[in-house]
């Protein structure tokens, strides 16, 4: 007995349900970039620092990741069809490879401007007011950051988490222009201002390395993290001690949809029905546990010797 249970095409389009009414966060990022980038080039221009020129370069570069998460979010949104029968979630993913590689570019920018600058110092100009400006566009940034995480945990989108932590990133990136300019202001070596210019373009390039890495992996189906592997490990124990036993397990993740397929091996005695029932119940628990999922298992005969086989570990 060799019986798939699985709800395949129900699933997807109860994990996809207002899906698209995540558009409206990448829209408040949109809002929140064009906000800062105003008020980061006024304070360049107020004060000649090549560290808020950098603040507000990386602030381009949100602008262009938001318009790009806007752009995924709803290609992510869109229901299964006939040729995206696992529809469109790993959109999400190309959100934040882009995204990644622009801070790469926008880090190597900042570095170019910083060392022409040390090379050809020049002093700074009305740096009270500048650095005022600067900071009202970092709270912007912290705000908007804070409310797209919180949507990020509460919808599992990797492009809103991508996007809030790049935010989070400018936040602290703009501390330490802030922390540059006043260490300028003090010591008058205007050197430390490109200084500082250059740890923001380490930074940028930091965060910029793990949102493409971590993209590359949703894109690769890496496993689910080891806390949900210990969690799925948990339901299974729950059910060996009903009479059943798994194998080939495999995890994968797109976005914010989780996918779990596993072999069930169930007493060759067992009516359909009844195999079938504790399927459908193990698969309900792990969608409790792990929230909505698609869960596929292959039931098999326990005593069978060809059920523990596993074409894929050939």
């Amino acid at each position: 007995m060799k019986i798939n249970s699985t709800n395949s095409l129900e699933i997807p389009e109860k994990l996809m349900t207002d899906r698209s009414s995540l558009t409206r966060f990448a829209w408040i990022s949109i809002a929140a970039a064009l906000v800062t980038i105003l008020l980061k080039f006024v304070a360049y221009l107020m004060t000649g620092s090549v560290g808020l020129l950098s603040d507000a370069i990386e602030s381009i570069v949100n602008l262009v990741g938001a318009l790009m998460a806007l752009g995924m979010l709803t290609l992510a949104a869109q229901p299964a069809d006939e040729k995206h029968t696992f529809g469109h979630s790993k959109a999400e993913y190309f959100s934040s490879v882009v995204e990644g590689m622009l801070i790469l570019v926008a880090a190597s920018g900042i570095a170019y401007t910083a060392i022409e600058r040390i090379l050809h110092p020049r002093p700074l100009e009305q740096v009270g007011i500048g650095v005022v400006v600067c900071v009202l566009a970092s709270l912007v940034n912290l705000v908007v950051a804070r409310v797209l995480m919180k949507a990020a945990k509460e919808h599992h989108s990797i492009t809103l988490e991508a996007d809030s932590r790049h935010l989070m990133t400018d936040v602290w990136t703009s501390a330490g222009v802030i922390v540059g300019v006043g260490l300028v202001t003090l010591t008058g070596l205007t050197v430390l201002d490109p200084i500082v210019a250059l740890l923001v373009a380490g930074n940028i390039v930091w965060t910029g390395v793990g949102l493409v890495r971590r993209s590359v992996d949703g894109l690769m189906d890496v496993v689910l993290p080891d806390e949900e592997q210990a969690a799925i490990e948990r339901v299974m124990s729950k059910y060996r001690e009903k009479g059943a036993d798994f194998h080939a397990l495999r995890t994968r993740q797109a976005a914010s949809h989780r996918f779990i397929s596993v072999h069930m091996l169930v007493p060759g005695e067992w009516t359909v029905h009844d195999a079938h029932h504790l399927a459908e119940d193990f698969e309900g628990d792990l969608r409790t546990v792990l929230g909505d999922a698609l869960v596929t298992t292959h039931l098999e005969p326990i005593d069978d010797d060809n059920s523990f086989e596993d074409i894929y570990e050939k």
